[in-house]
């Protein structure tokens, strides 16, 4: 429970960071709009993200992984219709709000460490 705790503070870093860097993506509900857009990204990733990723696995394996930027932006904009305090404006505001969420998150897991690794 406190590792789920602590990754969706980092993905809600880096919303807030994305936020402050990409033009088109705003939290106006502040950092309680963070924190449910982190959980609920972090829902959807679990829950819609494996079945929209083998629908559109051809278009991946053509595109040689490009793709999953438009989809990992689709995710996020997913999240920003479903919630009022958060919002991504354009396919573009996705894209690179989700590059900017994604970097955040790989160097916070970085910083966690690998529970396996513990053991």
């Amino acid at each position: 429970m406190v590792r789920f705790l602590v990754r969706a503070l980092i993905a809600a870093a880096g919303l807030w960071l994305a936020c402050e860097i990409v033009p088109g993506i705003d939290a106006p509900g502040g950092w309680s709009s963070l924190l449910a857009a982190a959980v609920l990204l972090g829902l959807v990733n679990a829950i819609v993200r494996p079945v929209v990723f083998v629908l559109t696995l051809p278009i991946t394996v053509v595109t040689l992984g490009l793709f999953l930027l438009v989809l990992n932006a689709a995710m996020l904009g997913l999240v920003g219709w479903m919630l009022k305090g958060f919002v991504v404006d354009g396919l573009w505001a996705g894209i690179f709000g989700s590059v900017v969420v994604g970097v955040v998150s790989w160097l916070g897991h970085m910083l966690m460490g690998d529970e396996r690794q513990r053991g």
